[in-house]
């Protein structure tokens, strides 16, 4: 059941990412709210796993592999994320960018895992990407400055580098101490630079104050738990494939909650995304 289950309740979980980031971002500096947010989650995830007495990473080794694959999916992924719609870059835009990490994991997933690509598979991944630029394209003509674009260039090296990462390195460790040895070095750099750059602005504003518990609870301890079991159990191009089918979740729930326009183009896309996953799926 689980195994059923967990891909669509990831997507559905994760798509809600970007609207929580729509909410918090006008009443904080972009990583000033992750920081908070990475040590509510630590603080959280520890007294789980003491009261449970969840195992903890064996050696040095295995909190090394755990804590870099965190650095790369959290530390990278969430930071260039937040800090290119933050720079002013549209979410849809930063969704686009990101939205190659599928494309980009199965062009070197075959050389450092040894999974072999099929061609059904490539062409559901040029397919996914078509159908989620269709989704997309009614919101890619907003101007924005080019140096917005790094960032989620760095966003989507970084969850690419961080999900093959963890399933070369550390696949198999408890979610809960788990999450605890990723989010630790995390919020540490996170920390550093943002104390370097002396930029702690938080309005502690209704809207922020739900943003924020909204994405600790469901996002960083749900999804980010169900993304951990996912590339435990599934090959990398696999869980790259579901990423496709956040675009078009994200705009089905912001036409549900915010009564943003959805066109027929976008519902295309929806499907060709979509079918773009089936087929890329073994």
């Amino acid at each position: 059941m689980l195994a059923r289950l967990a891909p669509f309740l990831f997507v559905l979980l994760w798509s809600t990412g970007f609207l929580g980031a729509k909410l918090g971002l006008p009443h904080a500096e972009p990583l000033a709210f992750l920081f908070v947010r990475y040590l509510l989650v630590i603080t959280l995830m520890a007294s789980l796993a003491l009261i449970l007495r969840a195992p903890w990473p064996r050696d040095g080794r295995q909190w090394l592999h755990i804590g870099v694959s965190g650095l790369l999916v959290h530390a990278v992924y969430l930071g260039g994320v937040f800090m290119a719609i933050g720079a002013g870059l549209p979410a849809g835009i930063t969704s686009l960018v990101v939205g190659l990490q599928p494309l980009l994991t199965a062009t070197v997933a075959g050389r450092l895992l040894g999974e072999a690509i099929l061609i059904r598979q490539w062409a559901g991944l040029l397919l996914g990407f078509v159908g989620v630029t269709l989704v997309l394209s009614g919101k890619l003509g907003a101007d924005f400055a080019l140096d917005a674009l790094w960032p989620a260039l760095a966003a989507l090296l970084g969850i690419t580098a961080g999900t093959l990462y963890q399933k070369r390195f550390c696949p198999h460790f408890d979610w809960r101490t788990g999450s605890v040895a990723q989010f630790l070095p995390t919020a540490l750099v996170t920390g550093a630079i943002v104390v370097a750059q002396d930029n702690f602005r938080i309005d502690w504003a209704g809207e922020f104050i739900f943003a924020l518990g909204w994405l600790v609870l469901v996002l960083s301890i749900g999804a980010i738990s169900l993304l951990n079991w996912l590339i435990r159990h599934g090959s990398a191009v696999n869980v790259a494939s579901l990423f496709y089918l956040t675009p078009p979740t994200t705009a089905l729930l912001a036409w549900l909650l915010f009564g943003e326009t959805l066109t027929g183009t976008a519902l295309a896309g929806m499907a060709l995304a979509v079918w773009g996953v089936y087929l890329s799926r073994q």
